[in-house]
């Protein structure tokens, strides 16, 4: 988004714990937040960590209401702001977050200049072709 010059509308949740923000163009972006991917096969999905169904729905509800709030113009959004939400407490944190000048995207002397593609940089596997019952 940061290269399209696009507004990049964030969440995500991880087993019991979600979170949500709004990076705007010529702001911080979301290496300014995480500088660097992590290693192939660090961070687990969905399906190995587990994800809490209804949180989805709470941090997507977010999500929507911020991408309405940025097309019409109106309210405070939660640009330089990330929103963490634990569901087990139902507690919900604020964090201020800056534009760092050392980010290598959006920094003074930025080193990220065009896209990688990530599912190949993080070991995502093909998807593998279901079995066909009765077939030899």
């Amino acid at each position: 988004c940061y290269l399209l010059n696009k507004p990049l509308i964030d969440g995500s949740i991880l087993i019991f714990d979600g979170q949500a923000t709004v990076f705007l163009p010529g702001e911080g972006c979301y290496r300014c937040l995480f500088p660097s991917p992590p290693p192939p096969g660090m961070v687990p999905n969905c399906a190995e960590a587990g994800v809490l169904g209804a949180l989805t729905g709470l941090v997507g509800s977010i999500q929507a209401t911020e991408a309405l709030k940025h097309i019409l113009g109106i309210g405070e959004s939660l640009s330089s702001r990330l929103l963490l939400i634990d569901a087990l407490s139902m507690t919900f944190r604020e964090v201020r977050l800056k534009r760092n000048p050392a980010c290598p995207l959006c920094g003074d002397n930025p080193t990220v200049t065009e896209l990688i593609d990530y599912e190949i940089f993080c070991g995502i596997a093909e998807p593998h072709e279901p079995a066909v019952v009765g077939s030899d």
